[in-house]
């Protein structure tokens, strides 16, 4: 197949795509909450239409001038020549088809995922209905609506912007029970200087594992809407209530990974607690670093609350000069203290805003699981009748614990004191 016939199909599809949503818009299959989709969809095909003409054109063009070229003083091309010219051509047709093919189904899944995002949208606030929600791909059943594979990536990319853990950690999506062994016991060599006899064997030594399951629990959250908005609004009120739903589904996580007294992986519970003699904070920072176990310092990184960032900030030498100058510190926020990288979070306060409180170690140990397919968002209208309200529930079930062998602890705890001396 040579690239007319491809661009001459190409146009034989778009033409016969652009004739069923002509029929649809017709027929009346198109609504108010749909039409912006379609006429996005028509605009493309139509440019897209444009431009294979174009090149038909420009094709039937050159063939012409081809054909009435002379032929005299052609030179004899070797047959290895034609050969490798036939070869060559078959490689740039077959690049040709698999562009002309990508270019295609990206336009379509692009075009299928806003729809599908949309009625997602308008289902929630009761534009749509639920024959017409799952005629554009969305899983609706007794009032729950499966939160669609592109939205769910959505608001998982959100979370892992906001929850540190999920952008540090190791997250695996499936729906077993995951488990990881832990080294309890280790094995040990031995050393002799004669040779062994029977009388001298080998000593054997045992190795021991536990294994840690990540147990998913239930995450949600609840927002409420009032009737009255939900009708009288101009604003595009459904993308609103996605956008809360994130926020509140995304802040209850990162409470339950990082202080949740109820997990006990949480990295409030797991982390080992750094203790010292020493009071002068500046060196207190550098024996917690030089404590992590060195194969966990290539990926080691430091995460603080405001209270701690607001201390090692202000650290004074006995000149009244800063004492983490550039060569230790660079700023604040993603820069580097010590050598190593910073971050600030809110979720680091727990119940506890202002007790200066920060990590250190490698974040990668902290094990994430989201059962495959779980997210889904339900809208509840009876509950809240009685106050002229709509809930928005979403939920979702993961588990995320910190996950480490007691001889190679990954992540410290440090709470600083407000009143220790300066150096």
């Amino acid at each position: 197949m040579n690239l007319n016939e491809i661009l001459e199909n190409r146009k034989q599809t778009i033409e016969a795509r652009l004739g069923e949503l002509r029929e649809d818009v017709e027929a009346g299959k198109v609504d108010s909450a749909t039409v912006d989709s379609v006429q996005e969809e028509i605009d493309k095909l139509a440019a897209e239409l444009s431009a294979v003409k174009e090149e038909i054109d420009k094709l039937k063009e050159k063939a012409e001038g081809e054909e009435d070229a002379p032929a005299e003083g052609e030179k004899e091309v070797p047959a290895e020549e034609k050969r490798s010219h036939t070869l060559e051509q078959e490689k740039r047709d077959a690049l040709t088809r698999s562009i002309m093919s990508s270019l295609a189904s990206e336009s379509r899944t692009k075009a299928k995922e806003g729809q599908q995002r949309k009625a997602f949208a308008n289902y929630l606030v009761g534009r749509i209905g639920d024959s017409e929600a799952r005629s554009m791909g969305v899983d609706t059943s007794n009032g729950k609506v499966l939160v669609p594979e592109t939205l769910s990536k959505e608001i998982i990319t959100y979370a892992q912007e906001e929850n540190l853990l999920r952008r540090y950690g190791t997250r695996v999506v499936t729906k077993g029970q995951e488990g990881y062994p832990v080294l309890t016991k280790k094995a040990t060599a031995n050393r002799l200087s004669t040779e062994r006899t029977l009388d001298n064997p080998i000593t054997p030594t045992d190795l021991d594992f536990s294994e840690v399951f990540l147990k998913p629990s239930e995450t949600d959250a609840l927002v409420l809407i009032t009737k009255k908005l939900l009708h009288m609004t101009d604003m595009p009120i459904e993308q609103a209530i996605i956008e809360e739903l994130k926020k509140a589904y995304v802040a209850k996580e990162a409470d339950y990974f990082f202080n949740s007294t109820d997990n006990p992986g949480s990295l409030y519970q797991k982390s080992v607690a750094f203790t010292t003699t020493e009071t002068d904070i500046y060196n207190k920072l550098v024996r917690l670093k030089n404590t992590v176990p060195t194969a966990k310092l290539k990926n080691a990184r430091w995460i603080m609350n405001r209270a701690a960032l607001n201390i090692i900030e202000t650290l004074k030498d006995a000149n009244g000069q800063p004492l983490l100058r550039e060569s230790f510190i660079e700023g604040a926020f993603g820069q580097k203290i010590l050598g190593y990288p910073v971050d600030v979070s809110d979720y680091v306060d727990g119940s506890t805003p202002d007790v200066p409180r920060l990590y250190f170690g490698d974040f990668s140990s902290f094990h994430i699981q989201d059962v495959i397919g779980s997210m889904e968002v339900s809208k509840l209208l009876e509950r809240y009748s009685d106050t002229n309200q709509v809930g928005f529930k979403i939920w979702h079930l993961n588990d995320g614990q910190l996950i480490y062998s007691p001889f190679e602890p990954s992540v410290f705890k440090l709470e600083l004191g407000t009143d220790a001396p300066s150096a």
